[in-house]
C-alpha cells in the first residue's frame, strides 16, 4: 500500500513538470494581449487628441505633438496622418499608426511587433 501512494506522488511530480511549461506560456501570452490591448487604447486616445488639437487650431503639423504627448507613446513607433481640408466646418480624418513592441519574455521573441491603428475624423471648428 505505501508503493502505491509514493508512486502517485511521483506521478503527480512529473505531470506537473510536463505541463508548467505550457502554463506558463500560456500565462506570459495572456500578458502580452494585455499589454497589445492598452497599447490600442493609448493609439486611439492618441488619435481622438491629435483630432481636437488640428479642429481647434487648424494646424496639421502639431497632431503628432498631440499624439504623442497624450498618450505617451514611444515617438519613434507613431506616425501620425492627417487628411481633409482645413477649413472652418470642414472634416478632418487623423490617422494613428504605431508599432506596439512585444515585450514579454519569450512571447516577444515568438511574435513581432503588432501594428496597431486609430482613425478618427472632427469637425474643424
Amino acid at each position: 500500500m505505501t508503493g502505491t501512494s509514493g508512486e502517485q506522488r511521483g506521478q503527480a511530480t512529473v505531470e506537473l513538470a510536463l505541463l508548467l511549461p505550457l502554463v506558463l506560456l500560456l500565462t506570459l501570452s495572456v500578458v502580452q494581449v494585455g499589454l497589445v490591448v492598452h497599447a490600442q487604447v493609448r493609439t486611439t486616445h492618441a488619435a481622438r487628441e491629435a483630432a481636437r488639437v488640428v479642429a481647434v487650431t487648424h494646424d496639421p503639423a502639431a497632431a503628432e505633438q498631440a499624439a504623442i504627448a497624450a498618450a505617451g507613446l514611444d515617438p519613434a513607433r507613431v506616425e501620425v496622418e492627417v487628411e481633409g481640408a482645413i477649413v472652418t466646418g470642414g472634416m478632418v480624418t487623423v490617422r494613428v499608426r504605431y508599432r506596439a513592441p512585444t515585450t514579454v519574455p519569450m512571447i516577444g521573441a515568438m511574435v513581432d511587433d503588432v501594428a496597431l491603428v486609430a482613425e478618427v475624423t472632427m469637425r474643424l471648428e
